[in-house]
Formats: structure tokens, sequence, C-alpha cells
């Protein structure tokens, strides 16, 4: 089975713990207008176009035994995205191979998949992004609700303890004062798991313009002062807040 991907290699500290090969998979079921990687979706095809590649999942496990010596600092090898899920059965074999070879896995995944629970036993380091408290503004913003996401949520936070929620603070989307109140009233009621805060940016605007897609998002800078206070409110609630 093959796994397709549209870019490979090592970041540190960023994409999970310690120094890991990272796989950016193809495809996702989710529209953000504020995403870094359009270049996932195939369809965007020209420029982008030969940075699609399908490696077999032997080849992934082998190119990761093989570069054990680099894994430092509890590192390994992640599977992003895209969205790693929309490549379910291949993502599972990865894992499962990967598993059985003494290497640590990460996956960064929007956690809205309904199998997403049958990995749980294969994934080391789990990271769910939750993008907004809100389920008709979640599926006004990435297309689909947050139902699924919450209850992957709450079933990750009662099987494991390397799990780690992000939300993205974009501004005029997620990063109200209102907003920080409405997710300190929903996160606890999740389980115990740390939230990391992170501000949007345009380092993606240039590829959707390659890609020749619209970008849409205008004045959604997240001051400091506006992250700080954000993150002031999540901790009030007793939630363990990265900033």
């Amino acid at each position: 089975m093959g796994v397709s991907i549209f870019r490979c290699g090592f970041s540190f500290a960023v994409d999970g713990p310690g120094n890991r090969l990272v796989y950016h998979l193809c495809g996702c079921n989710y529209r953000c207008p504020w995403c870094s990687n359009p270049e996932h979706l195939r369809a965007c095809g020209g420029q982008f176009a030969s940075l699609f590649s399908d490696i077999a999942v032997d080849e992934i496990i082998k190119e990761a035994v093989g570069a054990k010596a680099l894994f430092f600092s509890g590192g390994g090898v992640t599977f992003t995205g895209g969205e790693p899920t929309t490549q379910f059965s291949a993502l599972r074999e990865a894992l499962c191979g990967l598993r059985e070879a003494g290497v640590h896995t990460c996956v960064e995944s929007n956690g809205s998949h309904p199998r997403l629970p049958e990995l749980f036993p294969l994934i080391d380091f789990l990271i769910l992004d939750c993008k907004h408290h809100d389920s008709a503004l979640h599926r006004r913003w990435t297309g689909e609700g947050n139902e699924p996401v919450l209850e992957n949520i709450r079933a990750a936070a009662g099987q494991r303890e390397q799990l780690l929620v992000r939300i993205p603070l974009v501004g005029g989307v997620n990063a109200s004062q209102e907003d920080a109140r409405a997710f300190a009233a929903l996160l606890p009621a999740l389980g115990e798991f740390p939230v990391e805060l992170l501000r949007y940016h345009e380092y993606g605007k240039a590829k959707w313009e390659r890609c020749g897609l619209e970008y849409t998002m205008r004045d959604a800078d997240v001051s400091t002062e506006q992250a700080e206070c954000f993150a002031g409110i999540l901790r009030g609630a007793g939630v363990r807040v990265i900033l």
C-alpha cells in the first residue's frame, strides 16, 4: 500500500517531541481559508504538481529505521497534512509497521475522522485541532461541524496521556474574549490535557496564489496582548495553556 505525500523532512519540537521525520500527507476534508499548506490538495496542480509523490508504506518504515540515530530528544516519525486520516488505511498500516519497528509515532489531525480512536493504540503522541467551540461556526469556516472533533478529543483524553489540543487563534473567527470564555467552558468538560494556542499567520498566502486560489483572510492577525488575554481566561478555568 502507498501513501500520497507532498512534503517530507525533519523538524525539531514543532510536529511532536524531539527531532522528527515528518510526512505531509495529501488531502483534507476541511477547507480552512487560513490553511498554510494549500498545496496538499492535488487539485491545485500547476506549480505544486511536482511535489506530489506516492511512497510505499514499507519504504516509510525503511526510512524511519535508517534514521533512528537522528531521533534525539524523544523524536520519531510524524504524520501530518493536509489531513492524514483522509488516507486512513495507509496511515494505519504505516503506524502498525513503525510500532513493530520500535519507532516513536505522532499524528497531527483535525480530529474529525469517525474511526480515529482505532488508531489510538498505535500513536505515541497525538495532536488534535479544536478550531471552534461553536459547531455552526466551525462548519462555516471549515465545511464541517465540530461534533466528531469534540467526541474524539473526549475519547483521546480518556484513553491516553500524550495528548495535545491546539487552537489556531484567528482574528474574526475564534479569538475574542467571548470565544475564550466559550472554550473555557467547553474544554474542561472534555478531559484534562494541555492546550496550545497558535496565533494566525499568513505563511500560506503566497501558496494560495501560486495554486490559483483566492486567499480570502483579511484583518485576521491576533496581537500578543489578545493571545495572552485569551490564555488567561483559559487558565482561569483550570486549562493548562501553552502560548
